[in-house]
């Protein structure tokens, strides 16, 4: 018990005084023998000390939770002055379908004013920055390149150290942390759906991705954010964690999460990943398909897809159906789906996307061209290999938790 104080003092020395050096900081490796998993924004004790006497703004969304209660009204009830919100894809409160324009305004539960990144103003600016002193970032990723709450975290520390703001990540588990797999990002192909030289599926926690980001000076003219990261308690890269808040509208189960990363390619074809459906990311399908025991027909969902891809049409295809399976299943893109689903599309000319969304999503022209050839899932898997070797190197270099 004294050992377990002694640290826990320790590493809140560390992040206070990374706070107030204005550099990164480095966090010690989470203990594997801890058996219950807190997450960052629960471990208070650790970053309340660096909010005294400052004006704090909160990147955040419906994931934002200490326990049941949203961080914001947590840190309310603590006397924290917050100033200002931030909000990623899909809106502070998580109800706005993917791709939606998110306006800003304010809070209806808090009254705080609210800024959207998502739209044209992707990056804060030094004006929406000038009222805040330190800056809490809580979003929780699903461990995927084109899930875009990386991107959103790259502007805001872009943005953070730019005006000579810190920045605090709360981390959370990463419910893919447990592989590392698909093609690496070329630099070519870089959008907001994937900005930084790293394979689909990272396997990192969001806290150990800022850290990259900060490391490989990523940031615009290679600057570096003063940053400090309040890791988790009792996780380690072989947790299958559940979330407890849905992380986006399309992804309620943790079936759609573990299955996102494979299926979020469909995003860049004419295959419907089940967007208007009570199950969405959880099967794959599209009108005229040539085989599939599955049919559905998607239809208007207010606040998840109001008009999804071939709504008010039936699509052949199939239910992944996984249950618990998820728990237990092994790690790494499940490649089958796409290459059956383009063997059996109908028209193959009008299966990708004609703009190129598809390759923005694979970070590469490679794994499209692959499939048109009739390359097998070996061939294609083995052409990734070099990339995730050295970017695996990299990786090791951040992270916070055991591999095991």
């Amino acid at each position: 018990m004294m050992n377990r104080i002694l640290v826990t003092a320790f590493c809140l020395m560390v992040l206070t005084a990374a706070c107030a050096q204005n550099k990164p900081s480095e966090r010690p490796v989470a203990a594997a023998s801890e058996t219950v998993l807190r997450t960052g924004a629960e471990c208070m004790e650790r970053y309340l000390p660096l909010l005294e006497g400052k004006r704090v703004a909160v990147c955040g969304n419906q994931t934002s939770v200490v326990g049941k209660a949203h961080l914001v009204d947590t840190l309310l009830s603590r006397k924290v002055n917050i100033v200002k919100l931030f909000c990623p894809e899909h809106g502070f409160r998580g109800q706005a379908e993917a791709g939606a324009t998110i306006a800003s305004g304010k809070d209806p539960l808090t009254g705080l004013p609210v800024v959207s990144l998502y739209g044209k103003n992707k990056k804060p600016t030094a004006e929406q920055l000038q009222d805040i002193d330190i800056l809490l970032f809580d979003l929780q990723d699903v461990g995927c390149r084109f899930y875009t709450y990386i991107s959103t975290l790259h502007y805001v520390m872009e943005a953070a150290a730019e005006n000579g703001i810190p920045v605090v990540v709360l981390d959370r588990p990463n419910p893919n942390g447990f592989y590392v797999d698909g093609p690496v990002l070329d630099p070519a192909f870089k959008s907001f759906v994937g900005m930084h030289p790293v394979p689909v599926v990272y396997g990192m926690t969001i806290g150990e991705y800022a850290r990259m980001i900060n490391g490989e000076k990523w940031l615009a003219n290679g600057i570096q954010c003063n940053l400090t990261v309040v890791p988790l308690e009792g996780y380690t890269h072989a947790t299958r964690y559940e979330l407890p808040v849905a992380p986006s509208p399309n992804l309620q189960t943790p079936e759609a999460i573990y299955l996102y990363p494979s299926l979020c390619f469909f995003e860049g074809t004419n295959v419907s990943v089940g967007r208007g459906t009570e199950h969405p990311f959880e099967m794959y399908g599209a009108p005229g398909m040539l085989s599939g025991d599955y049919r559905f027909t998607p239809k208007a969902i207010p606040g998840v897809s109001e008009n999804p891809p071939f709504k008010g049409q039936e699509c052949r295809g199939k239910l992944l159906v996984m249950g618990r399976r998820w728990r237990t299943a092994p790690g790494g893109l499940q490649l089958s789906f796409l290459l059956d689903a383009y063997r059996d599309y109908p028209d193959k000319a009008t299966f990708f996307l004609k703009n190129n969304f598809f390759d923005k999503l694979a970070g590469t022209d490679q794994l499209r061209k692959q499939i048109v050839a009739g390359a097998f899932e070996e061939e294609i898997r083995a052409s990734w290999e070099e990339g995730l070797t050295a970017f695996k190197e990299v990786r090791g270099k951040y992270l916070l938790y055991e591999e095991e």
